[in-house]
This record gives structure tokens, sequence and C-alpha cells, in this order.
């Protein structure tokens, strides 16, 4: 939205209450500023600049073993790990474990990553975690707690979202979204406009297109989690895996070795006009952020800005190193309502 059209929208809304943010910057607040959002982001899909460079998160995040497949809290404090063999990290309770990094600030250093413990991981392999927005439940694959296939969908509940270690007994999403295969990799998407939630996975199920596919199962009224459906378009005869979706459920993204990209497995990205679309054909993120090397496990940030993934270039401290790429919002609407956020946290002194 440029600032002819900004002003246009201030006016339509009438007077527009002008506060301040936490650093003393003016921001707009009030019923109309959030009419104004609403109204900005119904007029501007979002508009990115180009991924960067990935960084690798560093020898604290990363260890000499295999580091992957993370999950970013919303506020940005809480890096989940999966480390997994043949090369899992000393100290975890099984074969691949879940653990967690925190930090104090979005500008702090990560700390040592700390082992969720015997409620989350098993003596068997646990991994791939997937939070929901609201950060009261974990959704993660286990091979080690039984259940109805070789690799089953948990989900744990807590009550304080900030506690990264008061997870309670994960429960088995059921044999109706799990089969007797492998399913892997649960992400959860709850569309605030439809008011649908729907867990994306893979799974080498029959029926798919390819050696393991991508799935989506709809929550139930009920609240258990339907049959998957096979989701054709973000699938190729090879092997497609973990995804991770946007905010608003309008852009994907896709770990994949089907051929056109620049290494053994890319990520790849897709997008929808709507959350009732299909989605469209996936492309390659392009050799900025894919290596002649394995790249995969994407995990992007609530604010769609950061992108955390794990890969097997040279350089790195381990088998698999964790690491971010980043890009800017470059339309106004985000900016305005990442404001207005700020100051309803500040004037309500925090979310639990």
């Amino acid at each position: 939205m440029n600032i002819v059209k900004l002003r246009i929208a201030v006016l339509a809304f009438g007077t527009l209450t002008i506060g301040c943010d936490p650093s003393g910057r003016p921001a707009p607040v009030g019923p109309a500023a959030e009419s104004l959002v609403q109204d900005a982001e119904a007029r501007d899909a979002p508009t990115w600049s180009a991924w960067s460079a990935p960084v690798n998160l560093g020898p604290v995040v990363n260890s000499p073993y295999n580091d992957n497949s993370p999950a970013i809290s919303k506020d940005g404090l809480s890096l989940y790990i999966t480390s997994s063999p043949p090369a899992p990290r000393p100290g975890g309770l099984g074969g691949a474990d879940i653990w967690v990094s925190q930090r104090a600030s979005i500008h702090a250093p990560w700390g040592e990553p700390v082992d969720l413990g015997s409620n989350i991981n098993s003596a068997g392999n646990d991994g791939v975690p997937s939070l929901s927005t609201d950060g009261h439940r974990l959704y993660f694959h286990s091979t080690g707690r039984g259940g109805c296939g070789a690799a089953d969908m948990f989900v744990s509940r807590r009550r304080d979202k900030r506690d990264d270690f008061g997870w309670g007994p994960p429960e088995n999403l059921g044999c109706v979204v799990n089969s007797p295969l492998a399913d892997n990799g649960p992400t959860i998407f709850e569309d605030d406009a439809s008011g649908i939630t729907t867990l994306y996975f893979n799974s080498p199920r029959p029926g798919g297109l390819g050696d393991v596919d991508i799935y989506a199962s709809t929550l139930q009224a009920d609240g258990t989690f339907g049959l998957g459906v096979n989701v054709s378009e973000l699938n190729s005869p090879f092997a497609d895996d973990r995804v991770a979706i946007s905010r608003d459920g309008l852009e994907i993204f896709v770990s994949t070795n089907r051929p056109g990209g620049v290494g053994s497995q890319d990520i790849w990205v897709a997008r929808r006009a709507s959350t009732l679309d299909p989605w469209s054909a996936p492309v390659p993120l392009g050799p900025i952020v894919n290596s002649p090397y394995f790249d995969g496990g994407p995990a992007l940030s609530f604010d769609g800005t950061e992108l955390y993934f794990f890969s097997e270039r040279p350089g790195g401290f381990g088998g698999r190193d964790l690491y971010i790429t980043t890009r800017q919002r470059i339309n106004t609407s985000g900016l305005i309502r990442s404001i207005t956020e700020s100051n309803s946290r500040t004037r309500s002194g925090g979310e639990r």
C-alpha cells in the first residue's frame, strides 16, 4: 500500500489515534487502527524481498552431530531442534530426540540446546516438531510409543506457552490420520479466515505419486483429525516431505528431491490466491538458499521473514547443521499490523 492509499484509508476510517511503541516511535492505536490494518491487509497480499544468503546458526546451536528439522516459536525466542541418527548428539533418550534452544530476545544469541525429556522423547525416534499458533500444542512424530504404524504423529500440550519444559504426555492422533506405515513431519496450520485447522504431513502410504507424498488432514468437530488427503499439486514421482506454511496460508515451502533443483534435496515454494484454492506448482528457491548438497526441513517464522532449515553443505560443525535465511516485507500493511500488535502487547502487559 503506497502512502496515498494509506492516507485515503485513514480518511475513510476517520480520526486515527497515534500512540507510541515501546521505543517511543509514533504508532497507530485504537479501533480505527485495527480497521485500518484489516483494510490494508485485504487490499495488499504480502510482497517480499529476495531471500538472503543462508547463515549457519553457529557452534552453540549446532553440534558435531546431526541437527535438523527445526521449529521456531511465535515470539522467536525458542528454537526446537531434532537431533537424529546416524549421529544424534549425546545426552538424548533415544535415536532421534527433540531439543530446544532459547534466547532472551530476538537480538540475543541462542543458548545451548536442552533435551525436552521423557514426556516428549522416547527410546525410539522422536522428531520434526511443529508448534500451534497459540503455543500450547506441540506436534511431532515418534517411532517409540507404539500406535498405528511404523511412525505415528502425536500432540503434547502445556499450560504456559513460555515453559518449554512443561509439555504433558503426548497423545497419539489416532489411526484415522495415522496409517500402518510411517507418517512423519506434522505441520499444523490454523486458518483464522475459515476457522479450519489443517495438519500437513508426509507419508509413503500406498496411492501416492512418489516415494513419499504430502498429505493434509482436517480437524473434525469432535477434536480428531480426519483421513489424510493427498495434496497432489505439491507432490511428484519423487520424495516430497517436510513443509512449512505461512501464517496466512498462502505460501508453503516443501523439501523435495525432484529434478530441477541444485542439490540432492532442495527447498521449493508454492503459493495460492486463498486458503480455499489449490496450490500452484512448486518452484525451487534457487541457488542462493539451496546448495549442491542436501537442504531440507524448512520452518518459517510467524511473521514470514525468517526461514530456518538444515543443510549438509560444507563449512558446518556437524553432519547436518541448522541455517537461517531472511527476507523483508516491502509493502505497508504488514508493518502497520506489526506496530499495532506491538502496541496491543504493551497495553496488555504481555500474554501467556
